[in-house]
């Protein structure tokens, strides 16, 4: 079975009764990074209570701590599961599923775990949030668009090149917005029960064809260079950033993600955004003003 196959696949639907539609409080893990800030703002806006998962919070919430997990599950009917550094790493898979049992044993209705497409420790974080023993939709998605605005690739575009290990590899970035969006329906809304939700935008680019598009959106000119593994970890220390960064993304921009999925709109009923238009959009915000 090759991975493009395999990161199709989902975990078997659990028998576990779904959460009422009405849900009142929901844990929102990562609540102040780029996808559970804006989680927590369509739950606040929809009349719920987003309970912001992070070691500041005033209930504090650390994955690295389960001291801190039942507190933050307490009076929670649903939770959103965003794990930090990513699902990839060492640990990872355990940790979320110890998590999602917890947050089973305390009565959660519904989980909603965010993804990473051809991840094969991913996953396996999935099939451990799916034998739980609550309800649950995965959110597996491509890279983030917002990470040229909002994360490690926002200094490089400042600086007009970007630079990593890859060449002509190409990926259907996914707007975070649209992430957003799905996270927030499948955490309140009924029907969403058992899905694998995968996300995409509706083009592949190539690091290449992504510089062209912020060159046209920002009106310089910003540069892609291809560099080695090695050369990268190195570029990434310079940044504070582990180096198995560097091997996460050699493998999943080894071409297992050059297809696009349907998965903006099977959960929302429209088509994902474009990269352009966030180009354009977060070029107007003068995100990238230097």
């Amino acid at each position: 079975m090759n991975e493009n196959t395999k990161s199709n696949q989902k975990p078997a639907a659990t028998t576990a009764s779904t959460a009422p539609t009405a849900v009142r409080t929901v844990l929102v893990t990562g609540g102040t990074g780029k996808t559970g800030r804006r989680v927590a703002e369509r739950l606040t806006a929809l009349g719920h209570t987003a309970r912001i998962g992070s070691r500041t919070a005033p209930i504090p919430f650390d994955w690295a701590d389960d001291t801190t997990w039942d507190a933050a599950l307490e009076g929670v009917s649903a939770a959103y599961l965003a794990y930090y550094p990513d699902l990839a790493f060492p640990g990872a898979v355990e940790t979320v599923g110890a998590f999602a049992r917890r947050a089973a044993k305390a009565g959660v209705g519904r989980l909603v775990l965010l993804s990473g497409r051809g991840e094969e420790a991913a996953q396996a974080a999935e099939a451990a949030v799916a034998e739980a023993g609550t309800g649950w939709t995965v959110v597996r998605c491509a890279w983030f668009d917002q990470n040229f605005s909002e994360s490690f690739f926002l200094d490089p575009v400042l600086a007009g090149e970007l630079v990593l290990p890859t060449g002509i590899a190409v990926e259907p970035f996914v707007d975070i917005d649209d992430i957003a969006d799905v996270a927030a329906a499948a955490l309140t809304e009924d029907g969403h029960d058992g899905e694998v939700y995968e996300l995409t935008g509706p083009h592949l680019l190539s690091f290449a064809d992504v510089a062209a598009e912020l060159s046209a959106a920002t009106g310089r000119e910003i540069r892609f260079t291809a560099v080695s593994l090695e050369e990268y970890r190195a570029v990434l220390a310079t940044v504070g950033l582990p180096g198995e960064f560097a091997d996460l993304f050699s493998m999943v921009l080894d071409g297992r993600n050059a297809h696009l999925a349907d998965g903006v709109r099977r959960a929302l009923g429209r088509p994902p955004r474009d990269f352009a238009d966030y180009a354009r959009a977060t070029a107007a915000s003068g995100a990238w003003n230097v």
